[in-house]
């Protein structure tokens, strides 16, 4: 049986960061604009639910291999500092409100939430993979 060699941690996280940033300018970073209902004078926006939808599913699977070629609280981390921060840059910049930082709060809680559970989850089976491999004959 061959064993797999497992990727450079450092290289793999540096990876995950990188792509987390270019993730959030993908799906969020280039949208700025907010609809005005015509009728009711309603603000929404500026982003629509498919991407973030989109955005959520790169970023888990940037959790899911952060996990696999490093300790998974750095995986999480990985994904969620730097998400928060680009989010946060540009929620700074358009916002007069003060409520940005409000904002970010909630990104750095829900990506930190999410991705634990996502690592949680990828150990999980991680594990009984393993164990089915040892155990086949």
């Amino acid at each position: 049986m061959t064993t797999r060699k497992k990727p450079n941690p450092t290289l793999t996280t540096l990876t995950v960061v990188v792509l987390t940033v270019v993730a959030w300018w993908i799906f969020l970073g280039r949208d700025a604009v907010q609809d005005v209902d015509a009728a009711t004078g309603n603000v929404t926006g500026p982003y629509e639910a498919p991407q973030v939808i989109a955005c959520v599913l790169v970023l888990i699977a940037l959790v899911v291999v952060g996990t696999l070629a490093a300790p998974a609280w750095v995986a999480v981390l990985a994904v969620a500092v730097p998400f928060t921060a680009a989010w946060t840059i540009q929620a700074q910049a358009t916002d007069d409100s003060g409520l940005w930082a409000v904002g970010a709060l909630l990104v750095l809680v829900g990506t930190l939430a999410g991705g634990a559970v996502v690592a949680v989850l990828t150990r999980l089976v991680e594990r009984r993979r393993a164990a089915r491999s040892t155990t086949a004959p």
